[in-house]
C-alpha cells in the first residue's frame, strides 16, 4: 500500500487536473484536508509538498495552497487517452499512474482510468467500453495475465483497426503484432540477480516466479539461462510457481511449508517481485531461518515492500526509468505522427542487507 502522503497527493492531484479548483485555484486547509482524509497534519503538509514540487501548486505562507495556472489549463484536455492496468492503488501501480498523468497532463490529455484486477473477463469488458465510446485517441494498457492464451485479442483487433494507437507497458501479448510495448527488461533482471548472488559465492540457488503473467516467463528464462552458463546445479524441484489467484493466499497468511520444502539445500533464492519476498523473509525468520545467513533473499522492483522488510530485501530498481512515463511519452509521440519503436527499461541493483 502506498504512503498516506502519497494517497492524499494522488487525490488532490486527480482534483486539480479535472478542474475541482478553477474557480478560486485555491486548496482546502490544512485543517479541512486533515478532516477529509482522516490524516494528520503531518501528512497532509508532505502531500502538499509534493505537489508544490511537481508543480502544482504554490504553498504561501498565511494564504494557503493556490493551484498554479498551467495546472489549471490542463483541465481542458484536446485528447482522451484510455488507461487500462491491472491494478491501480496496489503495489508499484501508484508510482507508474503519476507518471502517466503527469505526462498526459502537461500534453492537455485527459486519462480515462480503468482496472481489470488482472483478470481476463473484467478486460473484455474494459475493452468493449472503449470500443462503444464515440471519441477516443489513444491508449495505454497493461495486458491481463500475458503469460497465457488470451481471448481479447479480438477486441484489440478491432481497436488497432480503427486507427486507435495503443501502446503496452510492463506486460503484453506476444500474438498481437504491430502495438508497440515499454517493457522492463525482465530477462536481464533474472540473469543479473543470479550473477550477483553467484558472486556472492552462492551455488544452489532456488526461483520463486509468477506464471500467468509475461514478466514472471522472461524473468525465469534469464535466471534459468544464467544458472546454465554459470554451470550451476539445475533442478525443476527449486523452481516455485503461483498465479494470480494463489497470490492472494500467500499474501495474507497461507502456510509456505511448499516454499520452505522447496528451499531445502538451497542457500540463495531468487523472488519474482518484492511483495513476495518480503512475505518470504517474514515467513521464514519466524522458522528460525537466519536472512541472509542462512538463505540470501533477493527481488524486483525495489519498492516499498523491500524497505520495510527486516531485514531490507536486495532488490532491482527502475532506476531513473519509471515505465508509465516513458509509456505515455511514446502515446505522445505515435499521436503526433512520430515514429517510434518499442522499448526496454534496464534495472539497477540495489543491494541491501537481505544478501
Amino acid at each position: 500500500m502506498a504512503p498516506k502522503y502519497q494517497m492524499v497527493a494522488d487525490a488532490l492531484r486527480s482534483n486539480i487536473l479535472e478542474g475541482a479548483y478553477e474557480k478560486r485555484r485555491l486548496l482546502p486547509t490544512e485543517q479541512v484536508l486533515c478532516q477529509q482524509f482522516q490524516v494528520s497534519r503531518q501528512t497532509v503538509r508532505q502531500a502538499l509538498s509534493l505537489l508544490a514540487t511537481e508543480g502544482l501548486i504554490d504553498r504561501r505562507q498565511g494564504s494557503g495552497s493556490h493551484v498554479l495556472e498551467r495546472a489549471t489549463a490542463a483541465a481542458a484536455p484536446r485528447r482522451s487517452i484510455a488507461i487500462v492496468t491491472t491494478y491501480i492503488s496496489d503495489y508499484i501501480f501508484p508510482s507508474i499512474l503519476r507518471e502517466v498523468e503527469t505526462v498526459l497532463a502537461a500534453n492537455s490529455s485527459a486519462p480515462l482510468l480503468f482496472a481489470t484486477q488482472n483478470q481476463v473477463s473484467n478486460e473484455r469488458k474494459v475493452l468493449q467500453t472503449l470500443l462503444e465510446l464515440d471519441a477516443l485517441d489513444g491508449i495505454l494498457v497493461e495486458g491481463t495475465k500475458t503469460g497465457l492464451p488470451n481471448p481479447n485479442l479480438d477486441l484489440y483487433q478491432r481497436l488497432i483497426q480503427r486507427g486507435i494507437p495503443l501502446v503496452f507497458m510492463n506486460g503484453y501479448y506476444p500474438q498481437l503484432k504491430g502495438p508497440l510495448a515499454v517493457l522492463d527488461d525482465n530477462y536481464a533482471g533474472g540473469r543479473m540477480l543470479v550473477e550477483y548472488l553467484y558472486g556472492k559465492g552462492h551455488r544452489d540457488i532456488a526461483g520463486i516466479f509468477k506464471g500467468d503473467d509475461i514478466q514472471g516467463p522472461q524473468r525465469y528464462a534469464g535466471y534459468l539461462e544464467a544458472i546454465r552458463d554459470l554451470d550451476l546445479p539445475m533442478d525443476d524441484r527449486r523452481i516455485f510457481w503461483y498465479n494470480t489467484e494463489q497470490k492472494e493466499a500467500l499474501l495474507t497468511g497461507a502456510p509456505l511449508d511448499p516454499l520452505l520444502r522447496m528451499l531445502e539445500g538451497c542457500t540463495a533464492v531468487v523472488c519474482y517481485n518484492d511483495e513476495i519476498a518480503s512475505r518470504l523473509v517474514a515467513w521464514i525468520t519466524k522458522q528460525g531461518v537466519r536472512v541472509p545467513q542462512d538463505l540470501a533473499v533477493v527481488s524486483f522492483d525495489n519498492s516499498q515492500y523491500s524497505e520495510l522488510a527486516h531485514p531490507r530485501i536486495t532488490s532491482l530498481s527502475h532506476g531513473v526509468s519509471n515505465v508509465g512515463r516513458m509509456a505515455a511519452q511514446m502515446l505522445i509521440r505515435l499521436l503526433q505522427g512520430e515514429s517510434c519503436q518499442s522499448q526496454l527499461a534496464p534495472w539497477v541493483l540495489v543491494e541491501k542487507e537481505s544478501s
